[in-house]
């Protein structure tokens, strides 16, 4: 029986905390967060529920609330990662996050090889995992990746391309906090070209791409995203040697912040307006509505119209068998906004996100995975992969797959 710690209940970490409190090999869920109310809110509506406060900035204090933990399940923002990572090396607990670590002074690069290498051997020293990235994108992403390249015999190319279609009458600029989303779509996206991490521009290399099921074509651009960089340090490792990847995103949010991002208004640099000093982010995050958490809002989202409910969620890979030119085309299916709300009271975003980061979880609580040290789903073995799979479709989350030859 397992002890699990859920750092932070906001969408995802709440949407797992529910989740495992079906689990026969859980024994107690201890729900953390600066907002206690919050925690005291998810806590009580969980029969192996317990609610305590913590302030994630001080490592004893999460030490405090994991001694006796098994598992660390992380859904705070990203500059807490290394301080709950060194938390779980104290208490010899796995660990578990939903998003890249970027360390202060290094870019995302340098410091998601600092995980892959440093952090790796403290964790196998230790004994435990840290399994990081395990979302929908990524996560998922990076076990379709994977399941896909070990068909093929060599890998030439990945492409993850993911489109956002949901647009409602109220305006919803992300279904995602605001802030991490604007702040992604700044970033100027990494690139694995040609065997290099490379950087490219925000909104960089537009394409028009047809997708299933969708009347028209949809512009799609570079987009900041963690899988490009753990792919790419693990291409030889376990990618069968891929030269290039590529994340892309596109919707009416990417074309939304895209006339911002041109119009200076992602920008963190200060500027002055009729004597007033501001930071065009800062305003723009002031202004923009909190992505919809709570069933009423999300209710009152549906019953007020959507303009369209659409997307897609792609995975494309190239590379040879038995010496020929291969193409492999995976899609992912899973609830969208008003099925996910019917079925859990989650938005589609929410849903997809947090019952794979519960599956991950779920791994961990039965032992499913048996590699120690600092990993990214892409590294998870068949027999694991498996395991994800078959979880997932029992949550309606299936992955249509076709393979072509090519000429």
């Amino acid at each position: 029986m397992k002890k699990v710690l859920i750092m932070g209940v906001g969408a995802q970490g709440s949407t797992v905390a529910k989740r495992l409190n079906e689990e026969e090999n859980v024994a107690e869920i201890i729900c953390a967060d600066y907002d206690l109310k919050a925690a005291e809110n998810v806590g009580k509506s969980l029969s192996k529920g317990k609610a305590v406060q913590v302030n994630a900035r001080d490592i004893q204090d999460i030490v405090r609330v994991a001694e006796g933990v098994d598992i660390i399940v992380n859904g705070l923002p990203i500059e807490y990662n290394l301080n709950v990572m060194e938390a779980a090396l104290q208490v010899g607990a796995n660990y578990q996050d939903l998003c890249m670590t970027v360390l202060e002074g290094k870019g995302s690069i340098e410091s998601t090889e600092y995980i892959f290498t440093e952090m790796h051997k403290k964790f196998k020293e230790k004994g435990v995992l840290a399994l990081t990235n395990t979302g929908s994108a990524p996560g998922l992403a990076n076990v379709m990746s994977r399941e896909a390249v070990d068909k093929l015999d060599s890998c030439d190319r990945i492409e993850i391309n993911v489109y956002e279609g949901v647009w409602s009458k109220k305006f919803v600029p992300f279904w995602w906090a605001p802030v991490v989303a604007f702040e992604d779509m700044g970033e100027n996206p990494t690139r694995f070209e040609n065997g290099k991490l490379v950087k490219t521009t925000p909104f960089a290399n537009p394409i028009m791409m047809k997708f299933p099921g969708i009347d028209k074509e949809i512009r799609m651009v570079d987009h900041s995203h963690e899988e490009p960089i753990t792919m790419g340090i693990n291409a030889n490792k376990c990618m069968k040697g891929v030269k290039d990847i590529i994340f892309r995103y596109g919707g009416p949010h990417v074309e939304l912040s895209e006339s911002l991002y041109n119009m200076g208004f992602l920008s963190k640099k200060e500027r002055e307006f009729n004597g007033m000093k501001y930071i065009p982010f800062n305003l723009v995050i002031d202004h923009a509505p909190p992505a919809p958490k709570y069933e009423d809002e999300i209710q009152e989202i549906i019953d007020g119209g959507l303009i369209s409910e659409e997307g897609a969620f792609q995975v494309l890979v190239e590379g040879k068998k038995d010496g020929k030119p291969v193409m492999i085309t995976c899609y992912a299916n899973a609830p969208g906004l008003i099925e996910a709300f019917e079925k859990s009271g989650l938005s589609h975003e929410s849903y997809l996100t947090g019952q794979c980061a519960y599956i991950f979880t779920k791994m961990l609580v039965n032992d499913v995975i048996k590699q120690t040290g600092a990993i990214a789903p892409e590294v998870l073995n068949a027999d694991e992969r498996k395991f994800f799979f078959d979880e997932a479709a029992k949550l309606d989350i299936t992955i249509d797959e076709t393979i072509e030859y090519i000429n």
